[in-house]
């Protein structure tokens, strides 16, 4: 079966909403809610039946139900995207490249042989859910919402082979500085979070599942997060955590390139790379070595080093660790480029200074 057949367009939206009978803001304060533990008043939801998506529906937040037999659950075809939703000093909503989110999630369904949604209906989709949750979108700096587009394979049955029904959802969760702190991390020589061939370049949920154990060992060091290397020699660092990385070394911004499918295409990490190359700075995309990166550190040419994700915006690092040797990079009040690209992205999200790319999409 061929399941883009279905893919419904944006000329057949018809989104029916059913809206909750009181709002979780009633008596509350929207910046005490918590991340990923509150989430706003609804949800959207739709699903693939008989190789066709339904058209959709904006419902109160709540539990679903599910089967026990639900193939996701034995067998992971289960993918998500991450993505905000900002409020500029006019009070207009803002969505940041809501089509590229679109577009990686359509990579991850086609990998996970699942079906993929037209990027018209999930941009409009996520539209029409934050109008209707307006209110939880923080006009205070550093605040959002976060939005949280998934699907996963419904069909009740444990043969192992792609399932046929899917359910697609938009939940929303408010949100605020995810690092209150620059970061510790440790290269990571033993564990692997992708291999060439795998899906490592999909927002796949177990990709996810994989990493908690030695990230978990990490943590109980004192490390916030791991840089994932290559499977095969540990040699050429990939990705750290949930965010890709860039470092500084002469000036130049240098990050892991995507060539073999096993690193996240960030739309973070693109925005970065694109408003440094209209800043004027020089960018190296191709493989980063450990060694490189702990010699250009003991000759004085690492100056910064930073991760770029949906939920960190930019992370600043305070220190690498790689075996027994502990790099500590500039404090963070030194490090001119990355506070600057830092601040251009967060001034464009929010709509402090022109958007000269094209990203946002008002509601």
């Amino acid at each position: 079966m061929d399941v883009n057949k279905g893919m419904i367009s944006v000329d057949q939206q018809n989104f029916k909403v059913e809206k909750a009978a009181t709002s979780k803001l009633k008596n509350a304060i929207l910046e005490e809610f918590k991340f990923g533990k509150d989430f706003s008043d609804h949800m959207f939801t739709a699903d693939f039946r008989q190789g066709k998506w339904d058209s959709g529906k904006i419902v109160p937040y709540g539990d679903i139900s599910i089967s026990p037999a639900m193939s996701s659950i034995h067998y992971g075809q289960a993918i998500f995207e991450g993505m905000k939703a900002y409020k500029s000093p006019d009070g207009k909503i803002r969505l940041f490249r809501p089509f590229e989110n679109a577009k990686r999630f359509n990579i991850s369904a086609k990998r996970l042989c699942m079906p993929e949604i037209d990027e018209d209906y999930f941009v409009s989709a996520l539209k029409e859910l934050v109008k209707l949750d307006s209110g939880w979108v923080s006009d205070k700096e550093g605040h959002s919402l976060y939005l949280r587009p998934f699907m996963f394979a419904e069909e009740a049955f444990l043969g192992v082979r792609p399932a046929v029904d899917h359910k697609f959802m938009i939940i929303c969760s408010p949100a605020s500085s995810y690092y209150s702190e620059p970061v510790k991390v440790k290269v990571e020589s033993h564990y692997s979070r992708a291999a060439i061939g795998g899906v490592g370049f999909a927002k796949a949920a177990g990709n996810y599942a994989a990493a908690m154990y030695p990230t978990q060992l990490a943590n109980k060091e004192g490390f916030h997060q791991l840089i994932w290397t290559d499977p095969v020699h540990h040699k050429f660092i990939e990705e750290a955590g949930t965010m890709n990385l860039v470092f500084v070394i002469n000036g130049k911004l240098i990050t892991p390139a995507l060539d073999n499918q096993t690193i996240l295409d960030g739309i973070t990490r693109d925005s970065v790379l694109q408003i440094a190359k209209k800043l004027g700075y020089k960018i190296e995309e191709r493989e980063v070595s450990v060694d490189e990166i702990s010699e250009a550190y003991d000759n004085g040419n690492l100056t910064d080093a930073f991760g770029t994700g949906t939920a960190a915006n930019i992370a600043h690092i305070r220190s690498i660790t790689y075996k027994d040797k502990e790099m500590l990079l500039p404090p963070v009040t030194e490090r001119q480029l990355s506070n600057k690209l830092s601040k251009y992205l967060s001034d464009l999200k929010s709509g402090r200074i022109e958007d000269e790319f094209g990203w946002v999409e008002l509601l």
